[in-house]
């Protein structure tokens, strides 16, 4: 059975490869299906889709949006997402604007801390619309003030840290609602990587955001010990929810992490993708 990948970053936001070039990759692994699912844009989509009529992998138009709820930023991937939906596109707009504002203010925290950076600098090094802290990391590895990307964000960039800087964020209902109203299925991207130790609180949440719309959880990521990954399985099972999988590729940037098998052990079966979008084609009758 082939394998999948349905969580991909690419140039349009803080991934390495174009959508193009993610498509070719996917075929290159005899991929089944593969997902565009960057950070806050839609940019990249109609070259990720012109790409694979090429191609014999399936492609998969989607986002990934950041959203809050209960003081927690919440990441939620939007599939098969219409791409031209004007209230999706408005949504992502108003988030890169907000995201602006907080890159603004990280750098001039970082000036403050005696890093020579500019927002410039940033946005070359970008190469696209969306800036994100990993590309402000890989400038400050380029400027040697730092080895690697990973020392980057344990010095100032991740949270908690000296430099990190909160987004304005929309709430989670908002960002399903919308999701929804493009065509798309609503995803609780990687529900529990970044709180390892403690998993007693996402059954109790995963119940609250289907009462919002949720239609699915991320269940195979590879971050994700194998007591997490089947945890997942156990409670989309019980509650009646969809998964998906994917590796959150993004190329060089996160080297460690690649297409289809994460750190070199993850494997999402194609019939993830074929109950997902049996289950897309029941809720809105289009592919």
């Amino acid at each position: 059975m082939k394998k999948i990948d349905l969580h991909t970053h690419s140039t349009s936001s803080d991934g390495t490869l174009s959508p193009s070039a993610i498509i070719r990759m996917a075929e290159s692994l005899d991929l089944a299906a593969v997902a565009l699912t960057d950070h806050d844009t839609l940019d990249g989509i109609q070259e990720f889709l012109s790409a694979a009529k090429q191609s014999k992998v399936k492609a998969v138009p989607g986002v990934e949006i950041a959203s809050t709820w209960n003081l927690r930023e919440i990441h939620v991937l939007g599939l098969w997402v219409d791409h031209a939906n004007s209230e999706l596109g408005e949504l992502l707009k108003k988030i890169r604007g907000n995201r602006e504002k907080r890159n603004y203010e990280m750098l001039e925290g970082l000036r403050k801390s005696g890093f020579d950076i500019t927002l410039e600098e940033v946005k070359n090094e970008a190469g696209g619309d969306v800036i994100g802290r990993p590309h402000v990391a890989s400038l400050l590895v380029k400027k040697k003030y730092f080895k690697t990307i990973k020392d980057v964000f344990g010095s100032c960039l991740a949270r908690g840290a000296q430099n990190y800087v909160s987004r304005i964020l929309p709430e989670i209902a908002e960002v399903i609602s919308i999701i929804h109203n493009a065509g798309g299925i609503a995803i609780w991207a990687h529900p529990v990587h970044r709180n390892k130790s403690n998993c007693t609180n996402v059954k109790s949440d995963i119940i609250h955001f289907i009462s919002l719309g949720l239609d699915g959880i991320e269940a195979y990521y590879p971050e994700y010990s194998e007591k997490q990954h089947k945890m997942l399985l156990k409670y989309a099972s019980e509650l009646n929810l969809q998964i998906t999988g994917g590796t959150d590729f993004h190329g060089e940037i996160l080297p460690s992490i690649s297409m289809a098998t994460g750190r070199g052990n993850l494997s999402i079966p194609e019939t993830v993708y074929t109950e997902l979008k049996n289950y897309h084609l029941k809720q809105f009758k289009r592919l």
